[in-house]
């Protein structure tokens, strides 16, 4: 790392103040975004297909924002749970759904035990991670994770670019190449299951990548 680059720990800082100064909004946006995707959600439906079949255990929604990613995920059949590191969003997924488990921490030093979890979701939260800090990530989606774990990772993907920041409506983000993704994913010990790159709707910039891996 530069000398100019900021740490880990500075980096979620600034994420967490940012989404909790726009958290209300953010929310309201975002409640019924998968609604009108067809090929997300068949994604989603996939990935809790293959954590019930391999039945080893909790799924961890990290970066769950409001909390409607963990209640489409318990709705699909899962025991998920969530956690974010913006108060304002786990206060907000608290009461929409106080029948869930929320809680307030960072995704890359989670409270779970060692292979605890049968499923790991990232859903457009390692984007505002630094690409130098996302195998660390990577390592803790890991280390939480049963051998057999499915993880589930949602990026904007950068349409044959190199890694690239961009100016993401809430903090700067990154676009990630789908190759480089899965390629660090194997090197923190994931085996690729499938992916899905789905081309930018009507009011969207860019592509949106998905990939499903399975814990070796």
């Amino acid at each position: 790392m530069s000398e100019s680059s900021p740490s880990p720990q500075a980096t979620a800082h600034a994420t967490a103040q940012a989404y909790d100064d726009v958290a209300a909004l953010y929310a309201e946006l975002v409640r019924d975004a998968l609604d009108h995707l067809p090929l997300d959600r068949a994604v989603l439906a996939a990935f809790a297909e293959s954590v019930r079949a391999a039945g080893a255990g909790p799924v961890g929604d990290l970066g769950c924002g409001p909390g409607h990613m963990t209640a489409l995920l318990c709705d699909l059949g899962l025991d998920a749970f969530g956690v974010d590191l913006s108060p304002a969003m786990i206060d907000l997924a608290r009461r929409a759904h106080p029948d869930l488990r929320f809680e307030l921490g960072s995704i890359d030093a989670l409270e779970s035990a060692d292979g605890e979890l049968g499923g790991v979701v990232s859903w457009y939260s390692v984007i505002h991670a630094l690409p130098q800090d996302v195998a660390s990530y990577l390592a803790e989606f890991r280390r939480v994770l049963a051998p057999g774990g499915h993880l589930l990772l949602a990026f904007f993907e950068s349409e044959g670019g190199p890694v690239v920041a961009f100016d993401h409506k809430v903090t700067t983000a990154y676009r990630w190449p789908v190759d480089d993704l899965a390629g660090l994913a194997y090197e923190a010990g994931f085996d690729e299951v499938g992916r899905m790159l789905r081309e930018p709707l009507e009011g969207e910039r860019y592509r949106r990548g998905h990939l499903l891996m399975r814990r070796r």
